[in-house]
């Protein structure tokens, strides 16, 4: 986990400058973005919450969402991300949601991703998207990597 420390502590700095806030709605990442946020001293100015939405039953227990809300769309992919983002922000009353969803490894997804891909959004005052493909079976390795592309997505919108 120390390399996202160094990204956590720039976008704590950014945020606690800004009095702005975040929340956090993972999947592929196990909580690493989350770990990450909380490990910088201070993390309750700026973390109000997090959760590893990983199933179905995360989706709607923690986040309040039914298969409704995805129609038309898979996980995995950049407008779920972007939904799981959305969510997060809207129910924790963050000033940004992160979210991300992915396949780590060592195999694909059951939608034919392969592993190494990721998709993370941010909403807030700005949104964006991105997919990410490490072209890697390294579970553990694929896992830094998304946390790492997720929150340097979050801190380039932070400016």
């Amino acid at each position: 986990m120390q390399h996202l420390i160094p990204i956590a502590e720039r976008i704590a700095a950014r945020l606690r400058a800004r009095g702005e806030t975040v929340a956090v709605a993972e999947s592929s990442t196990g909580g690493l973005i989350s770990a990450a946020l909380l490990a910088v001293p201070g993390a309750s100015d700026y973390f109000l919450g997090g959760g590893v939405i990983y199933t179905r039953i995360a989706r709607y227990a923690l986040l309040g969402l039914s298969d409704d809300a995805f129609v038309g769309m898979r996980s995995a992919t950049e407008p779920y991300a972007l939904v799981l983002a959305r969510t997060a922000q809207m129910r924790l009353e963050a000033t940004w949601g992160l979210g991300e969803s992915g396949a780590a490894g060592p195999t694909g997804n059951r939608y034919g991703d392969a592993p190494g891909h990721m998709c993370a959004a941010v909403a807030g005052p700005d949104e964006a998207s991105e997919t990410i493909e490490t072209a890697s079976a390294d579970r553990t390795g694929n896992m830094r990597a998304f946390a790492v592309a997720a929150m340097a997505l979050l801190e380039r919108h932070l400016g």
